[in-house]
């Protein structure tokens, strides 16, 4: 099949620090292209959540005008929409159906009969069902089916991982995403998201758990063979460190998230003692010297407090090390400060990795689209393929014939031009070259030597970095 037959699906990440636009389509190789990106800075989010209506349509505009210019030739009408937030909650049930002729084989519509019946389990007032995922089946006695169709039995269950939200916070939402001149194709959790742009079906048979740190929340999904076991929001993210930093240390907004990207650090013991940050002062204030150390033993307190979260979690459904063997992957905007996978394997006792969209991308992207950060929005689009291959949904039938924009194409480097070395002169040879000794490597290694005898006794000097 050409790859011009197939849907552009975009995803659009609503963030509490950014808004991000993707387009992809799938290639004949089954990769993602990415023919449009646009981000914006958020506002109007606050923790996942869309408070300030106006503001968010202010700001999903802008990525969208910052997509077309990447592509003028993209039309975006439907998108893909993730999800996160306080208000997230999830709950496991099991229901079945029993069948008329058990020597039917069972069909995909039994199946869905099946889910959609979910849809009516009881929830809290005021929560709305956002997704029914069938975690495994079984018909009559056999258990642990992944997939029913095609097997006979008088009694066909399963399973569910039930994700619900709060219903005025998805109207927002859903309100932000019409009021901007776009359509919401469907609602994804963040983190399932997330996980499917990061991980493989290695990762998922051998157990793994997927720690997504965003600007207002971090958000977890576990699997362990092959099926979503739990998932959960942590109301804790990248905003809250530089909250953090900027009171512990008496600083502006914009400062604390720049020393933070810059410096900052998520194990204090790993950083220098002598080594300070400059501020400069405030209307003519004298400047302030930060040590390196106490802002890493800032972001190491809130960063602790944020893999406690997900080591009770864990707890809770009984994994642990013994079982997530493929441990944890750490993804998201957050997962870029130094020196967390370390700490991230103290605190857990799990091995622990950047997942990075790679796996599912072609080529020849730019690097920017291939950080953690645009995990979500990759997997938005790997969603909405995913309903495309099932036909979980209707999709248009005519598609445009798109290229890669080169905006968002790796740039082939030249190769150097050879460069031309003039003859040198001719030295005359000393005798002892003569003879076949080669006096500058020993002469390199007394300087060396005495060099370091030198830096011995040399007292350490404070460093300031400025």
């Amino acid at each position: 099949m050409n790859h011009n037959d197939a849907p552009i699906i975009v995803g659009l990440d609503i963030g509490t620090t950014k808004i991000a636009a993707i387009a992809g389509r799938k290639n004949e190789f089954g990769k993602l292209e990415i023919l449009g990106f646009g981000r914006a800075n958020s506002n109007g989010v606050s923790h996942g959540q869309v408070l300030n209506i106006d503001q968010t349509i202010r700001a999903i505009q802008a990525a969208l005008e910052n997509c077309a210019l990447s592509n003028p030739d993209l039309e975006i009408n439907e998108v893909y929409v993730g999800i996160a937030g306080h208000h997230i909650k999830s709950l496991q049930t099991r229901g079945d159906i029993v069948r008329q002729d058990a020597d039917i084989e069972i069909s995909r519509a039994e199946v869905e009969q099946l889910i959609n019946n979910q849809r009516k389990t009881f929830i809290p007032a005021g929560d709305q069902i956002i997704d029914v995922i069938a975690q495994d089946f079984h018909v009559d006695s056999n258990q642990n089916i992944k997939d029913p169709i095609g097997y006979n039995g008088v009694k066909v269950g399963a399973n569910f991982h039930i994700i619900t939200g709060d219903r005025n916070a998805i109207r927002n939402i859903n309100r932000a995403v019409t009021r901007s001149g776009l359509q919401t194709k469907d609602l994804v959790l963040q983190p399932l998201a997330s996980a499917s742009a990061v991980m493989s079906e290695i990762d998922m048979e051998a157990g793994v758990a997927i720690l997504d740190i965003g600007g207002g929340t971090s958000d977890l999904a576990v699997f362990y063979e092959g099926i979503l076991k739990h998932t959960a929001v942590i109301p804790f993210g990248g905003e809250n460190i530089t909250n953090d930093i900027r009171l512990g240390l008496g600083v502006l907004k914009t400062q604390a998230e720049a020393m933070k990207v810059q410096f900052g650090s998520a194990l204090a013991d790993e950083t220098k003692t002598n080594a300070f940050i400059t501020i400069p002062g405030l209307k003519g204030m004298p400047a302030k010297e930060i040590s390196v150390k106490s802002l890493a033993q800032i972001i190491q307190a809130r960063m602790s407090e944020i893999l406690d979260f997900v080591t009770y979690h864990l707890k809770q459904v009984g994994l642990d090390h013994r079982y997530l063997n493929g441990g944890i992957i750490l993804t998201g905007g957050g997962s870029q400060l130094k020196h967390l996978i370390q700490l991230t394997e103290y605190a857990t006792g799990l091995n622990a990795r950047i997942g990075l969209p790679n796996e599912h991308l072609a080529a020849n992207h730019i690097d920017e689209l291939k950080k953690p950060m645009y995990a979500t929005c990759i997997g938005l689009i790997l969603k909405g393929y995913n309903d495309y291959d099932h036909q979980y949904k209707e999709f248009k039938e005519q598609f445009i014939k798109m290229e890669v924009p080169s905006a968002l194409k790796k740039q082939a480097t030249a190769p150097e031009a050879p460069v031309a070395v003039a003859p040198s002169p001719v030295t005359p040879i000393s005798d002892s070259e003569k003879a076949g000794v080669n006096i500058a490597p020993r002469i390199k290694f007394w300087d060396k030597f005495k060099n370091n005898l030198i830096d011995l006794f040399k007292e350490e000097e404070d460093q300031v970095i400025r």
